[in-house]
């Protein structure tokens, strides 16, 4: 199927190139063609898979943010509480993975001990990754956050060049340089970037905080994708569903283990009585807090599985303004005339890199 599908782009690509189209009309007309062929090349069940996959990373990893921020505003003070929520909900995607072993007719894949051990390592980074961004939840906007968060783009590039040896394009080196630039434009207006409560100090560490927890995610990105290349060797969307539930699950004992030193688990009981909203208001940030976070997670392998990671870079791009906006209209976060240009610049960045890696992956096929 992927063999039809490659061989009817190509076909297309070559009329596009033989007949060269003059006008625009008849460029358009060209890519419509393209665009024809490629949805033929699929049945039904991959669009509406493929839509609800991207509509999950859309609609999800914002709500999960916005919760995120919603615990902190509303009354909520423990960092472990919130690294936990992001991997209480490891079950979720076990759920979908324990019928496709039936359904599909396959099995399981073997752990080996080289596996294990990265399964665990990759938990112990995830589960350090979350305790960061809670810190920047704590006390950043969430839109500041989240743009602070795109920074794991520049992270997973360079850890990709240098431990699975990814190539490095001028479009990415531009895309470096943007979004460096949009978060230079943010420390810079950090005075009226912030919330009433928090002082320079707590600003300035949930700042820093976030950009490190960033470059830990491109880390774990550029880990994750080694542990494929060299003890995987596949990539299909079971296996994908393996490693994510077992690093979650390694998060999760991790992150436990931090809960209980610090008795968080008690301080759920105070939070509760106190939060702005009483507990059920509580319990539904958590819970939600959860299904969320674990709904972006699927959305997301099930879109890089589906289609690429070209797709997956574009929802990602798209996500970053829409918690912006969210943020801004939902939780009145601030919103300075230089947070609008580090948005767009960011967002000119994730294009730089999306357009270049376009290109990139047409070329090697």
């Amino acid at each position: 199927m992927q063999f039809k599908l490659t061989r009817s782009i190509s076909c297309v690509e070559e009329i596009i190139q033989d007949e060269r189209p003059r006008s625009y009309g008849e460029k358009l007309d060209a890519y419509r063609a393209a665009a024809w062929a490629t949805y033929k090349s699929k049945p039904m069940s991959h669009w509406i898979l493929l839509t609800l996959s991207s509509g999950a990373m859309l609609i999800a990893f914002p709500a999960s943010s916005l919760l995120s921020r919603v615990y902190y505003s509303n009354g909520g003070t423990s960092k472990w509480i919130i690294s936990w929520v992001a991997v209480a909900g490891w079950p979720i995607p076990a759920l979908v993975l324990i019928p496709m072993y039936a359904v599909l007719g396959i099995f399981p894949t073997p752990l080996t001990f080289n596996l294990v051990i990265s399964y665990i390592t990759l938990g112990f980074l995830s589960a350090a990754d979350n305790l960061m961004y809670a810190y920047g939840y704590a006390y950043l906007p969430a839109s500041t956050a989240s743009l602070l968060g795109s920074t794991s783009l520049i992270f997973s590039a360079i850890f990709g060049y240098f431990l699975v040896k990814n190539k490095i394009n001028a479009s990415t080196i531009n895309a470096i340089v943007l979004i460096t630039a949009a978060m230079a434009i943010i420390a810079l207006d950090s005075a009226s970037d912030r919330y009433g409560s928090v002082t320079d100090k707590q600003y300035a560490m949930g700042f820093v905080w976030n950009v490190l927890g960033s470059m830990l995610h491109g880390l774990i990105f550029a880990l994750s994708e080694l542990v494929f290349v060299k003890l995987l060797g596949r990539r299909s969307f079971h296996v994908v569903l393996e490693q994510q539930v077992m690093v979650s699950l390694f998060a999760f004992m991790f992150t436990t283990i931090g809960l209980v030193l610090n008795n968080d688990f008690q301080t759920m009981a105070s939070e509760a009585t106190s939060f702005k909203g009483g507990r059920s208001s509580y319990l539904s940030v958590l819970i939600w807090g959860v299904i969320t976070f674990q709904l972006g997670v699927l959305g997301a392998t099930a879109v890089l599985f589906l289609a690429s990671t070209v797709l997956a870079g574009v929802v990602n791009s798209i996500r970053v303004p829409l918690t912006s906006i969210a943020a801004v209209i939902l939780l009145n976060d601030p919103m300075s005339g230089f947070k609008i240009l580090s948005l767009v610049i960011t967002f000119w960045g994730f294009g730089s890199y999306i357009y270049g890696n376009y290109h990139a992956s047409k070329d090697s096929s």
